[in-house]
């Protein structure tokens, strides 16, 4: 019997039991749908949490925090930066040391206190550090300051007067409003000198506005030095990175040589884990956002397994109805298969043509689940945080995604489907093997 003929019996036998069909390929429509929808919400949100990850940190950042040895861990050197810079896959490796006083910036009559930190620029440009505006330092006395460094910067001719006494914040007006760019504005660092406080006013040069924080919340008001400031800090005030409170007759000169913050930038993503393992077999402590996002994933993972699997149920509940269609279609075919024995048909054939039309049935029901699962997850991503605002009056996280169907997801639904409903199949078309010839002909099944 051609392939073509088996089909052409199939059509026939939907077309007499249409409605029958029709309501078998829509409970297996449903459960598919059913099935896609609930583990669109894990992959939903499993997007929106590491995006929200990977918008807040760089995926290809490793923060390096010490050199282990023994029970203790010691600051960086120049020596492990030599190192660092030669391993595999690595970008650039930035180094920066956090003034240990809180300087005064000093802008005409207006005032702000920053922390400072001192970085190599050509380290950071290599990093693929972002500005709002302007440009890096090329000169040592060039700095960059943070996007919100302007917001700090308040008139203090005005005394008490610039803040707002209900909510305690500096008044709009007393604060600096025009652009900070190839301003000069004064650093003054002090120092303590037999109980009395000595100060020293560097001048420098504002270049570039960092970019603004990815946060809503954050608020970065640093101010990014060269290390020939840093080192001119130290030098007035004969302790590592400007501390105060410290006898410079106590300090060790190896301690003035280190770093306090050491980031290392993979090529690439892929190349993190490989320097990760590398630094972590060299004794190296340290921390990278893959750490992190492997975690996330595998939770989400789990979750998601767990959605498919009940989602699974809804489609396996189908099957009952598939299983009867199947059983009915074997009884009420009997002299057609009966016929087909007796010119000699293939017993494999006929359990072929019973296990194409479950199959049939399933593949219908599951595109239709498919597409009816796009429209939900579209409808549910649109109208359940408007829901949400309305009965709790709370603003949802900007980007937050409620569903989400890749193409893996819609391929494992439809495997899912399609293996549930071809097993469905498997013993009323077995069974309609096993007709005896005769009894069918007398309609005696």
């Amino acid at each position: 019997m051609r392939l073509k003929d088996q089909f052409q019996f199939i059509r026939q036998n939907i077309k007499k039991n249409r409605v029958r069909t029709m309501m078998t390929i829509l409970a297996t429509a449903m459960g598919c749908t059913f099935l896609i929808v609930l583990a669109s919400v894990g992959y939903g949100l499993q997007e929106s949490v590491v995006q929200d990850t990977l918008e807040e940190q760089i995926v290809t950042k490793i923060d390096v925090y010490g050199y282990e040895e023994g029970d203790n861990y010691r600051s960086l050197t120049m020596e492990d930066i030599s190192y660092l810079e030669k391993v595999a896959g690595v970008k650039a490796v930035t180094k920066r040391n956090q003034l240990r006083q809180i300087p005064t910036f000093t802008l005409e009559s207006y005032q702000a206190e920053a922390m400072a930190y001192a970085t190599d620029f050509a380290s950071e440009k290599k990093s693929g550090i972002k500005l709002n505006e302007g440009r890096l330092p090329k000169n040592e006395n060039e700095i960059i300051v943070g996007y919100h460094f302007r917001d700090y910067l308040t008139d203090i001719t005005e005394g008490e007067n610039v803040y707002d006494e209900e909510s305690g914040e500096i008044k709009e007006e007393y604060l600096y409003q025009d652009n900070l760019l190839d301003r000069t504005i004064e650093m003054t660092v002090r120092k303590q000198v037999d109980k009395e406080e000595v100060t020293e006013t560097i001048p420098l040069t504002i270049v570039g506005v960092l970019e603004e924080p990815s946060r809503e919340w954050m608020k970065d008001q640093s101010v990014f030095i060269s290390q020939d400031v840093y080192t001119e800090v130290q030098e007035f005030t004969g302790t590592p990175g400007g501390e105060l409170g410290v006898d410079p007759q106590d300090v060790e000169e190896e301690s003035t040589n280190t770093f306090d913050e050491v980031t290392v930038y993979a090529t690439n993503l892929e190349e993190v884990q490989e320097i990760s393992d590398e630094l972590k077999s060299e004794n190296y402590a340290i921390y990278s956002v893959v750490n992190e996002m492997k975690q996330i994933n595998m939770l989400f993972t789990i979750a998601k397994a767990g959605l498919i699997l009940v989602g699974t149920i809804a489609i396996i509940i189908a099957s009952i109805g598939i299983y009867n269609t199947m059983t009915m279609a074997v009884t009420e075919r009997a002299p057609d298969i009966g016929i087909m024995k007796a010119i000699g048909a293939n017993p494999k054939t006929i359990k072929q043509i019973f296990l194409f039309e479950s199959s049939y049935i399933g593949i219908i029901g599951a595109i239709i689940g498919t597409i009816v699962a796009y429209g939900v997850s579209f409808l549910v991503n649109v109208g359940l945080p408007l829901i949400i605002e309305m009965a709790f009056e709370e603003d949802m996280p900007e980007g937050l995604q409620f569903s989400s169907i890749p193409i893996s997801l819609v391929f494992i639904a439809v495997g899912i489907c399609l293996f549930v409903t071809v097993l469905s199949g498997l013993r009323p078309a077995k069974r309609a093997t096993q007709i005896d010839v005769l009894k069918a002909m007398r309609r005696e099944i």
